[in-house]
């Protein structure tokens, strides 16, 4: 249970740092940081989705067009950013094309990247802690 904790909490992480970077190197991808709160419920209702939708993305897509199975991961992003875009709650719009297509990318390859690193950066501190605890 507290690995899975963790996991979900390293991919909220990674899925947040993948909108700010896509919100500091895009014009068109907008975080509204007035609406912090919206903003962090953007973050939680991404990362649902985004879980969610990349199982079942990955189910149809190998039935259906086995060709695309490569561009599941940002093709499930796209869509977990359209959903949260059109949420009325506020904290992230994109305003255009580019914003949709590299953001897509941008926050795909961030959370895909902090997926795999965070934990390894926290396990590495968590290791050597109790490393240091025995001498």
């Amino acid at each position: 249970m507290i690995t899975l904790l963790f996991r979900g909490l390293m991919y909220v992480i990674s899925a947040g740092l993948g909108l700010i970077v896509a919100d500091a190197l895009l014009d068109g991808f907008q975080i509204q940081w007035d609406k912090w709160w919206g903003f962090v419920i953007c973050i939680l209702i991404f990362a649902i989705v985004q879980s969610v939708l990349a199982p079942w993305v990955s189910k149809i897509a190998d039935r259906y067009a086995p060709v695309l199975m490569g561009g599941i991961g940002i093709f499930s992003t796209l869509i977990a950013l359209v959903i949260v875009v059109l949420l009325p709650i506020g904290g992230l719009r994109i305003v255009d094309l580019t914003g949709w297509l590299l953001g897509s990318v941008i926050v795909w390859l961030i959370t895909a990247l902090g997926s795999v690193l965070l934990p390894l950066i926290f396990l590495k501190r968590r290791v050597e802690a109790k490393d240091s605890r025995r001498r």
